[in-house]
């Protein structure tokens, strides 16, 4: 007797084909990966790739250059958003960009904070607009198409052999902190550059009747990007004749003698220029003291020419020289205990006949330097500025 079998499709399940359509709902009752199944996200299919997130690359890209580093912090911050909305790769990238972009963030907040920028001025004098005169240097010589007064130089380096606008001296740096103003940098340059011309062109006989003293100086907005230099530059003033050859006449041109014999002579030179302003009649005490200062440096280079061993052709010469040195400092002397103006006068007037005198022109001579002294007329102030 056989028994019908019961309704439907009995076959035995294929133990491997597909399993049931509700399977998955089933297992995702009980699985212990939560809305995953054991296989992947809930609807991706076994094996399908997963996708990279766009804005995780770019972060780590930001990250690694350290270009616009608060950018590639907020797209790595994004970034991890997404990934765990969307189930996308990339969570590597997202947080080492992320990181690379705080570390550039802090690293731009100390530059800016303790003044770092200020080194990237070599840079930025090299390709500001072309502007040369924020790269000039001590003994360089230029061309000033605009001229040497103005508000913006754009100068040409040249050679010094031939004709030039301008032949830089010395350079001054001025310290950091807040711009000055132009007054205080102007009053800085009136007294740095002048008292510096004299160790780039020792002998004052030397320099033509026509050169005067002349600033490149900072600008407030050349001041933003670090720059703190005065130039001090020699120009002729006459904009239209210029310089012909260097000026330049210091220990990297003259010889031993030569530099020796023109730092005693500059030496008193600077002295006898401290004069006070008022005449004797309103400030004989200023004056005695003044002669006290010029009896006293007249006294140390005294010692040092006759300190000097001088070449054979030279040393009559100076010797001549010292000898009216010593009667003029006694002079000096005597101008500083005057008790009156008519007293001091009579020895100011003999003491000044030793200066510039013959012993000093026969001097020079032997030692090969100028010997046409310089103009009673020349100006030895107010240099013109500019900045840059």
């Amino acid at each position: 007797m056989s028994i019908p079998p019961p309704p439907g499709n009995q076959q035995p399940r294929d133990p491997y084909g597909p399993p049931p359509a509700n399977w998955l709902q089933g297992a995702q009752g009980y699985s212990p990966h939560g809305p995953h199944g054991p296989y992947g996200p809930t609807g991706r299919p076994y094996g399908a790739p997963v996708s990279v997130n766009a804005l995780a690359v770019a972060a780590l890209v930001l990250g690694v250059l350290c270009f616009l580093p608060a950018a590639g912090l907020v797209l790595g911050l994004i970034a991890l958003r997404q990934i765990r909305r969307n189930g996308q790769s990339g969570r590597g990238p997202a947080i080492a960009g992320a990181v690379l972009s705080s570390v550039g963030i802090a690293l731009w907040a100390v530059t800016l904070s303790t003044g770092v920028l200020s080194e990237a001025w070599e840079g930025f004098k090299d390709g500001a607009r072309g502007n040369e005169s924020l790269s000039l240097e001590k003994g360089d010589c230029f061309d000033a198409p605009g001229g040497l007064e103005g508000d913006t130089y754009d100068v040409d380096p040249v050679s010094c052999e031939g004709g030039h606008d301008g032949e830089v001296f010395a350079v001054v740096t001025l310290p950091g902190g807040a711009f000055p103003g132009d007054a205080e940098i102007t009053d800085i340059a009136d007294e740095r550059c002048y008292a510096l011309q004299d160790q780039y062109a020792m002998d004052s006989w030397a320099m033509p009747a026509d050169v005067d003293v002349y600033y490149l100086m900072p600008s407030r907005d050349s001041w933003r990007y670090g720059d703190r230099a005065i130039t001090c530059v020699f120009g002729n003033t006459d904009a239209k004749a210029g310089l012909t050859g260097s000026l330049r006449g210091d220990p990297t041109t003259l010889d031993t003698d030569q530099v020796v014999f023109l730092s005693a002579a500059n030496a008193v030179d600077a002295a006898l220029y401290e004069e006070p302003e008022d005449t004797p009649v309103d400030d004989l005490a200023g004056h005695r003291a003044w002669a006290t200062q010029v009896h006293d440096v007249l006294g140390e280079q005294i010692e040092a020419l006759r300190g000097h061993s001088w070449p054979a052709r030279a040393r009559q010469p100076v010797a001549g020289l010292v000898k009216d040195l010593e009667d003029a400092r006694e002079e000096w002397a005597k101008a500083s205990e005057a008790d009156d103006v008519d007293s001091y006068h009579a020895h100011y007037d003999k003491a000044y006949e030793y200066v510039d005198g013959p012993s000093t022109v026969t001097a020079r001579k032997a030692l090969g330097l100028a010997t046409a002294p310089p103009s009673p007329g020349d100006d030895e102030g107010g240099g013109s500025e500019a900045q840059v």
